[in-house]
């Protein structure tokens, strides 16, 4: 029974900190690993919170709950996170019922992401609802909120341009090697060097263009070996970085020289070479472009492809909000009919009782009374009654829990 009044009185909250008020540092601090994300799930169980669902990225940490108080859930982030109350309250949002469903929408559809139109972040709720889930903190509300969120990205990568183009420097090189090298699937590709950005751009192409002979060469072979580890690829000496650049079609430079690493000299091609230079500074020597077959790309050139994908991404946040605010609609919609169906099912119930009493007294009165006619026209007023109601209270300028308590007094009926 105390479980039951509980929910009864727990709120919908988003609960979280991201980029646009956190720093890296204090993302850190309340970012939640596998195991920390497991605990948090327990220990809400174990505190008898109904429903919730966590996510933590690089860029924001959240959790969607019912509680009694906000507090509650901020509680168990900061358990379970190396955050505490104070830095929670410096860069933190709490939001509340329709603010906080509509939150939920906005970051799944990547309205809210860093990247305008990152959909990636829906995968992490997705994961974050099947972890809840398994431990049973969802409920049929959850699974009707996540589905609904889901439909919305949906929508929107058909029906906008919100996710077209490349949004980073990393994928925006592969767009443009996919773009500029025919058969990349088969073509060599050499990478050269470590760079942050390289190794991106190298995970982009294993993911993307489905190669599986990319070359790896760094002066220190070691930090080589590790990069390629994770991507299963090729590592080569130092030593053999002419011949490889012979054998390839695309060499990717992201070495991090403050001067250039590459440069005609060293190039002694007998076939067309794209080359991306990836370095701050530049780390290839613009003379390469001086023999025939060469084409040269620079970072900077990719960065100016993102910005402009940006730019024209901003125009599809219209479409997209309408878009959410379609589906939003409908699950609001749900949600209001969800709780006050007990209410007009009960209602029905009571009319009907009034209905059977008023028929057997007329049967009884009256020796010719068609009851068959009397029960046809009786239920029919009952359902406009009823459906008048329903009406009533799905609409959106109307407090439903006052509402509810209102009918179930006049009319001496009780819901579950």
């Amino acid at each position: 029974m105390e479980k039951i009044d509980k929910a009864k009185s727990s709120t919908f909250y988003t609960i979280g900190l991201s980029y646009k008020k956190a720093d890296a540092e204090m993302r850190g601090k309340f970012s939640l690993s596998e195991e920390a994300k497991e605990n948090l799930l327990e220990q809400a169980k174990r505190s008898g919170i109904e429903s919730l669902i966590v996510i933590s990225t690089c860029n924001r940490t959240e959790i969607y709950g019912f509680a009694q108080h906000p507090f509650e859930l901020i509680q168990l982030l900061c358990d379970n996170s190396n955050g505490s109350v104070d830095d929670f309250r410096n860069v933190a949002y709490v939001y509340k019922n329709r603010e906080a469903i509509e939150h939920m929408f906005r970051v799944g559809t990547g309205l809210d992401s860093q990247i305008l139109g990152d959909f990636e972040i829906i995968a992490q709720i997705k994961n974050g609802f099947y972890a809840s889930k398994g431990k049973g903190l969802t409920t049929n509300y959850f699974e009707r909120l996540v589905n609904a969120v889901i439909q919305a990205s949906k929508r929107i990568k058909n029906e906008t341009e919100l996710s077209s183009g490349a949004t980073s420097v990393s994928f925006a090189s592969v767009q443009y090697i996919i773009d500029h090298v025919e058969d990349i699937s088969n073509k060599n590709i050499l990478l050269f060097g470590t760079g942050k950005i390289g190794r991106n751009t190298c995970e982009n192409l294993v993911k993307h263009t489905k190669n599986d002979h990319i070359t790896l060469i760094n002066r220190t072979k070691e930090r080589a070996l590790e990069v390629a580890g994770k991507f299963n690829l090729v590592v080569k000496d130092y030593a053999d970085l002419q011949a490889e650049i012979r054998k390839a079609d695309v060499l990717i430079v992201a070495t991090g020289a403050q001067n250039p690493t590459v440069d005609k000299a060293l190039l002694n091609l007998n076939k067309p070479l794209v080359i991306l230079d990836l370095s701050i500074p530049k780390n290839v020597n613009a003379d390469v472009t001086t023999i025939n077959g060469v084409e040269l790309i620079h970072l900077d050139y990719l960065s100016q492809m993102t910005d402009k994908t940006i730019e024209r991404r901003r125009a599809f946040i219209p479409q997209a909000e309408e878009i959410i605010e379609e589906v939003m609609s409908e699950f609001i919609a749900w949600t209001k009919m969800r709780k006050f169906a007990p209410t007009i099912h009960a209602l029905k119930t009571k009319l009907e009782q009034i209905k059977d009493g008023e028929l057997d007294y007329h049967k009884k009165k009256y020796d010719n009374f068609d009851s068959e006619q009397a029960e046809l026209i009786s239920m029919r007023i009952i359902q406009k009654i009823t459906t008048q109601f329903a009406n009533h209270l799905r609409h959106e300028d109307t407090v439903v829990d006052q509402s509810i308590e209102w009918i179930e007094k006049v009319f001496h009926i009780e819901s579950n």
